[in-house]
């Protein structure tokens, strides 16, 4: 008996395909048509090729945020990473305490991006913050405003503050989905905490930690609203990274061709690097 098959059921999804035609396809066609293009006015342009892509890629501004990006990035992945697992394995599977703690953890997820900029802003002020005040009096001059390493560290600081929490929930609920035949194995074996973890908790939690690795440098790499409202990029150039550069050349400088090619090139920095993160991990999987 041959199976009929409806597939009328498509047309439910195709609000979605619409959605993301208008929300995501068509801006990025614009902004291909902007890169190859010199434009003065709605009604003055001329096509120029990939000119825009070459000066860009020669821009000594692209090369040093990039390097800032990475760098950064870098430092976000080796703290939040291992911190997150940490608080999760402490964190309680049980009773008050467990909601209670969830509950905390949650919290720094929910502040918008501008208010936790504005509230390190105000933290770490040398005159009226707890921070900076805090530090002065203990003897270390500190002042974001006018230190590079001082902008540097509120910056890691302050993302480490507002997205560990991300990490934490997901390794958590990587730990919860461990079936508990695998830990009365290793109470039968008398396992040790290390070989525990070792052989169980992290190879159980190798999905979560490939959507939190992937999660945290997306956003760290895309970073913006964060330490423009803290340290507005400065002292000098120490705290502009990719997005504040593009911002400052698209809208500060109006310079759309050249802005249009840059953003292209910075979405497929981030699609590079996310992709070898993907490829790696699941490759090592594979291995095992």
């Amino acid at each position: 008996m041959n199976k009929i098959v409806n597939n009328k059921a498509w047309w439910l999804v195709l609000p979605v395909f619409l959605l993301v035609a208008f929300s995501a396809i068509l801006p990025m066609m614009t902004v291909v048509n902007y890169s190859v293009q010199d434009i003065f006015d709605q009604s003055t342009r001329f096509f120029v090729g990939t000119d825009w892509y070459k000066q860009v890629l020669r821009d000594p501004r692209l090369h040093d945020s990039l390097g800032r990006q990475f760098i950064f990035s870098a430092c976000v992945l080796l703290i939040e990473i291992p911190l997150g697992i940490a608080i999760a394995l402490t964190m309680p599977t049980k009773g008050r305490w467990a909601s209670f703690c969830l509950i905390v953890m949650a919290i720094p997820l929910l502040i918008p991006w501008n208010v936790v900029g504005t509230i390190w802003q105000i933290f770490g002020r040398a005159d009226i913050g707890l921070l900076g005040w805090t530090l002065n009096k203990l003897g270390l001059s500190y002042n974001y405003a006018s230190n590079t390493m001082d902008a540097w560290v509120t910056v890691l600081v302050m993302d480490v503050w507002h997205w560990t929490s991300l990490v934490a929930l997901l390794c958590y609920s990587g730990l919860r989905a461990i079936p508990d035949v695998y830990y009365q194995a290793a109470r039968i074996d008398r396992a040790s905490s290390w070989a525990v973890f070792r052989y169980i908790q992290l190879p159980k939690m190798k999905s979560v930690l490939l959507i939190a690795v992937m999660l945290r440098f997306m956003d760290s790499f895309m970073i913006y609203t964060e330490p423009f409202v803290l340290t507005g990029g400065g002292p000098g150039n120490a705290t502009t990274f990719l997005s504040q550069t593009l911002t400052k050349m698209a809208v500060g400088q109006f310079d759309l061709g050249p802005a249009a090619a840059f953003s292209l090139v910075y979405f497929l920095i981030i699609l590079l690097v996310s992709w070898v993160f993907y490829t790696a991990m699941t490759h090592s999987d594979k291995n095992r």
